[in-house]
């Protein structure tokens, strides 16, 4: 991360914030807190656009796995949504920073007032030093309201608040011409200097079945129009598991 980085958006998808049987791991939601509360110590504003309801709230109401169905998924976000920001809470009360939900839908950014109201909102919490955190209300949104995923979400309200930085955590270490688990002869692309339809089209699926973002749609958010600042950099970093749990995306240069 550069130096003079002053409002940063993070993308955590939920395979960045569970273990291998799905559920929400309070360790990895930790250290990932541990680093973005050092970025605001240097005085880096930070955006948290998080995946993780239905991990958190699948276990409480008795599935033994995470669920395939619309409307499960649905009770699942809904209980698992305060459960996840408990968590968050919990996890910047260590450093002493405040954090705010916001759970938005398409709705949000496609009518005028409602634009508005999000971005005063956080304006507002940022200017207060909390820590604004970004779901999409999955509880509620019908198909034509909704966004489509974390990639994409983080994307528009990158562009709404101009931010300096966009880093999306991923579950590869990157964006590759290929999915790099299944086609050994997958390159990893390190710069994109334009969003190209053979870049769109190299993006794939999510890397594991945790996974609920697909790699390249946040890409492609761009490509479809979304307004992006002309100083604003997008990257892809690993968010595999390294220390306590975490990738150390942000103190490595992301």
């Amino acid at each position: 991360m550069s130096v003079n980085t002053k409002l940063m958006v993070v993308k955590l998808g939920s395979s960045s914030l569970t273990g291998g049987d799905g559920r929400l791991r309070p360790e990895k939601v930790g250290a990932y807190v541990d680093q973005m509360a050092g970025l605001a110590r240097e005085g880096c504003r930070i955006i948290l656009v998080t995946s993780g309801a239905v991990a958190a709230g699948f276990g409480r109401l008795g599935y033994a796995q995470r669920p395939k169905a619309i409307a499960d998924k649905q009770a699942c976000a809904a209980v698992g949504q305060s459960l996840l920001m408990e968590e968050y809470a919990r996890q910047f009360a260590r450093y002493d920073l405040p954090c705010g939900q916001l759970l938005l839908t398409q709705d949000d950014f496609s009518d005028r007032r409602r634009y508005k109201n999000v971005f005063n909102a956080l304006t507002t919490l940022l200017s207060r030093g909390a820590v604004p955190i970004i779901n999409e209300n999955d509880s509620v949104a019908v198909e034509e309201l909704k966004i489509g995923d974390n990639d994409t979400l983080s994307a528009q309200v990158a562009a709404m608040m101009h931010a300096d930085l966009l880093a999306l955590l991923t579950d590869v270490d990157g964006l590759y011409t290929a999915n790099p688990a299944k086609d050994p002869q997958a390159r990893h692309i390190d710069v994109v200097e334009e969003i190209t339809e053979e870049i769109a089209q190299a993006a794939g699926g999510a890397g594991t079945e945790r996974g609920t973002d697909r790699p390249g749609r946040g890409w492609r958010g761009h490509r479809a129009g979304h307004r992006r600042h002309e100083d604003q950099d997008q990257g892809r970093v690993p968010g595999h598991q390294r220390r306590g749990g975490g990738g150390d995306l942000f103190l490595q240069g992301a």
